[in-house]
């Protein structure tokens, strides 16, 4: 072995000269200078670059990590990372960006300032800049999984699932990709395959607990309750303060907390450290333990508590919405509509159900979803969207501005677009469809204009019922109203108002079922709604609760049981504290079910 004198610029000058002729000994030079240079990342690349002449994959791949976490450790590198977990996202950008410009081998450089770019939405430069990682490291997972949760963003679920795949192929049991490859598949509805990959992965990482949480949401999701059960049990048992796990526990509704679960829970929030999120989830868990022991009075405290937190970062202005519905009787005239009849797709596939949240929706369109010409989807938002793109921009009720400029062909080509939109979610070949957004009763008089023939369900409950249901319930995500009594009230009697609009101007266009009524004659109530929807009865109907279909929504327990009262009258128990939400009903609560003939603006 010649030595090789000089410099280290010289001395790498001189060994990646070997590479094409000996890369033998250009992978001992670089070995040699690593001994001495240990922080040197390019000696480790020309060092991997000979491996792969050789064909000696694995153990290059084994040193470009090296170099990964030698670049790492440099101070330019360590302090980007730093700025970019708090968030500061220009100094990140100060610190990578020259560092990179001088050291563009670095890998991990490379995705520290794709992050940065993907969170100042410059999505172009982020894809490049992760694409540059894993071509210079094609072993780095992190760069794969960035890449991937990339095009999960932007809708590219195919080559979502292919970065995963080639990160899971060399490292079967990385965690990341594990975890993010089972959360694609839930949202692509693939569910037996994401159950696949959480139990490849919960066998590899058995004391990872928010992975038994996840695997608990796909059980219960799918109706396996015990098994939901038992996933969430070994979550709080790894990690008793993580409260998204409780609050999973507590939304199998028929599950009673054993005594010493709610003690743990009790324990748990009192703690110091706990995170928002988890101190909410815990509140509103031991809200339904607490009341199902009875024991109201508490059990309203915690979801008051836990209500005062979330709505403190989720905002709702009750004004707003009623301005919006004030509009809605304003553009919605019978001259405007008479003028602009026969216009919108012919389209008869979509039967949507709408409702406030908590009224029942869940089991009407199980029951739909049971006839043999109708697939049950799920809550789809292409409506929302397709108003959001009438008036780009503005707030919500914006495309109230622009619905009248609209020709007949505009109105037709909306309602096509939803049909095409909407078959990604329909995977049999029945005629018919439901289409379970509870919030479409917003755009009602849009589906009517773009959709003349789809069907409309509203399905409605008593508003003490339904707004303390709300009230006592969690969402994911929006819904912000529903964490104050008097927003709740407001806004149920401004969806009832809207509603009684649509039934004014557009008689028959909307089929009312009633929880109540459905509850006490099953039979009658099926049949009323069938004959709406123009469809044969089928006995199917009334056995919904043997459907295997899987539900997304807080019901999806209820729904697998027979029609029964449980719960219907949860209410009563807590209506010493409701008298905010009854003043903020006015005389929906004394009209129920009727509308008011009557409205205070």
């Amino acid at each position: 072995m010649v030595s090789i004198a000089g410099d280290a610029e010289t001395v790498l000058h001189a060994i990646a000269a070997l590479l094409d002729t000996d890369a033998g000994e250009a992978v001992a030079r670089a070995s040699g200078f690593v001994g001495k240079n240990p922080e040197s990342i390019a000696a480790r690349r020309l060092m991997a670059r000979g491996l792969r002449h050789q064909g000696r994959i694995a153990e290059a791949e084994i040193v470009e990590l090296q170099a990964v976490a030698v670049g790492l450790g440099r101070p330019a590198v360590a302090g980007a990372e730093s700025a970019l977990a708090e968030d500061r996202l220009e100094d990140a950008e100060q610190l990578i960006r020259p560092y990179l410009r001088e050291n563009p081998e670095d890998a991990g450089a490379a995705l520290i300032l794709g992050t940065v770019a993907e969170r100042c939405e410059a999505f172009r430069e982020a894809e490049n800049l992760y694409r540059r990682a894993v071509l210079l490291v094609p072993a780095y997972a992190e760069a794969r999984v960035a890449l991937a949760k990339l095009f999960n963003t932007q809708g590219r679920h195919d080559e979502a699932l292919e970065m995963l795949d080639a990160a899971l192929s060399r490292d079967p049991s990385h965690l990341t990709a594990l975890t993010h490859k089972a959360a694609l598949l839930v949202k692509l509805r693939r569910l037996d395959d994401a159950g696949v990959v959480y139990r490849q992965m919960l066998h590899a990482h058995p004391r990872e607990a928010r992975g038994w949480m996840h695997y608990g949401f796909l059980l219960k999701t799918v109706g396996q309750r015990d098994e939901a059960i038992r996933a969430y049990r070994k979550s709080v048992a790894i990690e008793p303060q993580n409260g998204v796990a409780w609050f999973g526990m507590s939304n199998l509704k028929t599950l009673k907390f054993e005594p010493d679960e709610i003690a743990r829970m009790r324990e748990v929030i009192e703690r110091d450290g706990l995170s928002d999120e988890d101190r909410i989830h815990l509140h509103f868990a031991l809200g339904k333990a607490l009341g199902d022991d009875g024991e109201h009075a508490e059990a309203f405290r915690h979801i008051e508590l836990g209500s005062a937190i979330r709505s403190a970062g989720a905002p709702h202005d009750p004004e707003r919405v009623h301005a919006n519905v004030l509009k809605v009787e304003k553009v919605f005239t019978p001259d405007f509509l008479a003028a602009r009849a026969g216009a919108g797709s012919p389209a008869r596939d979509p039967i949507f159900v709408v409702s406030m949240p908590r009224s029942g929706s869940t089991l009407v369109e199980q029951i739909l979803g049971s006839h043999p010409l109708i697939e049950g989807t799920e809550e789809l938002h292409d409506i929302e969207r397709i108003a959001a793109e009438l008036a780009p921009g503005t707030p919500p009720g914006g495309y109230l501005d622009a619905i009248g400029a609209l020709t007949p062909a505009q109105l037709r080509e909306r309602g096509d677009h939803y049909i095409e939109a909407t078959r990604r979610h329909r995977h049999t070949d029945r005629p018919y469809f439901t289409d379970k957004m509870p919030s479409n009763w917003v755009f009602a008089g849009l589906i009517h204009l773009i959709l003349p023939n789809a069907k409309i369900v509203d399905v409605r409950r008593h508003p003490l019922g339904c707004g303390f249901a709300n009230f006592a319930q969690h969402y994911n995500w929006g819904l912000n109203f529903s964490y104050d009594l008097n927003h709740i009230g407001r806004f149920y009697a401004d969806y009832v108002r809207q509603m009684a609009h649509f039934d004014r101007v557009l008689p028959g266009r909307v089929h009312r079922v009633i929880y109540e009524d459905l509850v006490e004659d099953p039979e009658q109530e099926v049949r009323r709604l069938l004959d709406y929807l123009e469809l044969p009865f089928d006995e199917a109907c009334l056995r919904f609760h043997e459907n295997k279909r899987a539900v997304h929504t807080p019901s999806s327990e209820q729904v697998r049981q027979p029609i029964n009262r449980d719960g219907m009258d949860r209410w009563r128990a807590y209506e010493p504290w409701l008298d905010p939400l009854k003043r903020a009903l006015g005389p929906v609560l004394a009209d129920y079910p009727r509308a008011p003939d009557r409205w205070d603006d």
